[in-house]
């Protein structure tokens, strides 16, 4: 399968967003900045694209104007191993204008959405007993930002307080 670099549109903080999203994320790293030249003598000098990685997944940064803002029709989605490395991502992403949303999904301070889920929550959501996937999922429902010791308690039947 070829390489699949995602594209984000930004209207002039694509540097700005690479290094923040690169300051977030473990082994990232800015890896290009590009400017406009004279053939755009209005923005000339000004940075165009970047080129980004976040723990060793390619991204760039586009900057093109304000015609395509974000919106929760795209979201990228962080699998996390516990609540410790949930919590970094979520205050990381909603700090400094970041937006909470509900069910583990945020918006950041560019405007990107974020679903920032435990590893886990595939398995219980699908469960082989409808009954715990109900109860996960019902869990969700209720959550912002996920507690991952609550959907357990819920996967297992306690449900009081969630």
């Amino acid at each position: 399968m070829p390489a699949i670099t995602p594209w984000l549109w930004f209207d002039t903080q694509a540097l700005d967003a690479a290094e923040f999203y690169v300051s977030v994320f473990p082994n990232s790293a800015v890896v290009r900045t590009d400017r406009y030249g004279p053939e755009n003598p209005e923005r000339q000098g000004q940075v165009m694209a970047v080129l980004f990685s976040l723990d060793g997944t390619p991204f760039a940064a586009l900057n093109g104007g304000p015609e395509y803002p974000f919106t929760a029709a795209v979201s990228f989605e962080i699998e996390c191993a516990d609540q410790a490395e949930l919590d970094h991502y979520w205050s990381h992403l909603t700090a400094d204008g970041g937006r909470e949303v509900a069910c583990g999904w945020l918006t950041d301070r560019f405007g990107l959405s974020w679903q920032v889920v435990p590893r886990r929550l595939p398995e219980l959501t699908v469960d082989a007993d409808p009954a715990v996937a109900e109860r996960v999922n019902r869990a969700v429902l209720g959550m912002v930002k996920l507690d991952i010791a609550a959907l357990e308690a819920a996967a297992r039947g306690e449900t009081a307080g969630v």
